[in-house]
């Protein structure tokens, strides 16, 4: 019973982790393959800093691994899990998007 408490609490920190929109959108960029902190400024279109932050949280929550060339840090996902479990609750937003849609319309045509 102690070792599943401790796993739901390791478990609630991810998702913590997870809970920032920028972390998801790092977390998208990175689905495809490593990338450079520069590269993922770039993308995400917010300052150095800022980014560099994101990833140092999830690196040191084990959702990220990095390492070092040169005078760059590339990023990848550290498990190929953590995609698919955002891309699975996507989905399920989607669906509720689709579904809560399709109420408001018959709602609207009665």
């Amino acid at each position: 019973m102690k070792q599943s408490r401790t796993l739901f609490e390791l478990q609630a920190e991810v998702c913590k982790t997870l809970a920032s929109p920028k972390r998801l959108e790092i977390i998208n960029a990175l689905k495809e393959g490593e990338k450079s902190v520069g590269e993922l400024v770039a993308i995400l279109g917010v300052p150095k800093a800022n980014v560099s932050q994101h990833l140092a949280v999830m690196r040191l929550k084990g959702i990220l691994n990095s390492r070092r060339d040169g005078v760059n840090i590339f990023y990848r996902i550290s498990n190929p899990k953590v995609i698919q479990a955002c891309v699975l609750m996507r989905e399920v937003l989607t669906e509720q998007m689709h579904e809560r849609s399709r109420i408001i319309d018959i709602a609207s045509k009665q």
